[in-house]
């Protein structure tokens, strides 16, 4: 019964987080080099580690910002087992890998915002909700401008208005 597999080339899988910072009704992005596109921080979740873990360190390890992540949904708040909060979404992605292969990502998506400071390294950009909803293109260094990809603006876009909605987004634009 149903699909079979061919057992020397099996469908692999990577789980990961990612995060979409949102600070004064802009989220925080970056041209990745590998994947040639406009995305928010995230990675791999590591042995050992939760996705909620595993966000937090990706941001802080590629755009220096230490964040809180936002609950967007339902919570049991039972003493026990513990509870992760759980992602907004999750999304499977077709990864093309030179040195790995085909893959996919299950990758969970948070809504996140910054606990502290809030300035981002060379190639980083904070992106208006409005360059997201025009799908405007964003510079980069050693290319044309390019949008963000489809995904990314959408997602963008309803973590600025959930951060809004939920009280808190910082007051001014930026």
């Amino acid at each position: 019964m149903g699909v079979k597999m061919d057992s020397e080339s099996p469908l692999v899988r990577h789980f990961t987080s990612t995060g979409f910072v949102v600070h004064r009704g802009c989220i925080a992005l970056h041209w990745h080099p590998k994947v040639k596109a406009w995305l928010p921080p995230g990675g791999h979740i590591e042995p050992n580690e939760d996705p909620v873990q595993a966000v937090k360190r990706e941001i802080l390890e590629e755009a220096g910002i230490e964040v809180e992540v936002l609950n967007t949904g339902a919570e049991l708040r039972l003493p026990y087992p513990e509870e992760v909060i759980s992602p907004y979404t999750i999304m499977v992605e077709d990864i093309h890998d030179l040195v790995q292969g085909f893959h996919k990502h299950i990758d969970m998506i948070y809504f996140c915002r910054p606990t502290g400071e809030t300035g981002l390294p060379e190639g980083w950009l904070w992106v208006s909700r409005r360059a997201l909803e025009t799908a405007s293109d964003l510079l980069r260094n050693g290319g044309p401008p390019e949008a963000p990809p489809e995904d990314v603006r959408a997602l963008g876009i309803r973590a600025i208005d959930f951060t809004e909605s939920t009280g808190v987004a910082d007051a001014s634009l930026c």
